[in-house]
């Protein structure tokens, strides 16, 4: 219904670009939201992309914009992956492989993050042919930061490829938050523009497929 909604004023394709079910309560209810999803979605948007492949890893924080003070909501994030942490499949990855490629992935990677090639290799077996991930303006002010990029993306050569550009560094923004507003606008503008001429076609990377950007 709302896809229809969003249809009947634009003449944009409409995406589903994140779609997941959290398996926080119980293993069960991500496969039977993943097949709900399938069957109300699949033929009424051209692109569906289920977040996500992996577990965020525990160690790790949770990049919502409030943290802790979603209560028990926080933790969910923690659980939307078809692989476990330690990479183990959870029943909802069978269910999955019944749907690809018409739906999709979404996977972060944090920066030098050593899941991706796994990573890669798990989105073939599936039979994955779309991906969305992200490039991290924070990320690209540490050392080295355009070698990963250059790695991650070429190791993502294979799929058709939405590149969400995201982060503030701290010093950066208008309150030292991920999720804080540039400082300068410019600036965040000026690394998207980067960023698209470097990766969309460039001969940066001369192998990868297509890339397609947005901005958060």
């Amino acid at each position: 219904q709302k896809i229809g909604e969003i249809s009947a004023v634009t003449d944009l394709p409409v995406w589903v670009s994140e779609v997941g079910v959290s398996t926080f309560g119980a293993e069960e209810v991500q496969v039977w939201g993943l097949r709900r999803t399938a069957e109300l979605l699949i033929g009424n948007a051209p692109r569906i992309q289920w977040y996500s492949l992996y577990d965020l890893p525990r160690e790790w924080e949770a990049t919502t914009r409030h943290r802790e003070a979603e209560g028990s909501s926080y933790y969910r994030h923690f659980y939307m992956g078809l692989l476990r942490q330690d990479g183990t499949p959870k029943p909802a990855l069978e269910e999955f492989l019944h749907h690809a490629p018409a739906l999709g992935l979404v996977q972060w990677f944090h920066f030098e993050d050593r899941r991706l090639d796994d990573a890669v290799a798990w989105m073939k077996r599936l039979g994955v042919t779309n991906l969305r991930t992200g490039l991290s303006w924070a990320d690209s002010f540490r050392p080295n930061a355009l070698d990963w990029f250059d790695r991650q993306m070429e190791a993502l050569a294979d799929f058709d490829v939405t590149v969400t550009f995201c982060f503030t560094p701290e010093h950066r923004g208008m309150m030292p938050h991920h999720s804080s507003p540039p400082l300068v606008p410019e600036e965040f503008a000026e690394f998207c523009a980067a960023m698209t001429r470097r990766y969309a076609g460039s001969i940066a990377v001369p192998s990868a497929g297509r890339l397609r950007a947005s901005a958060a």
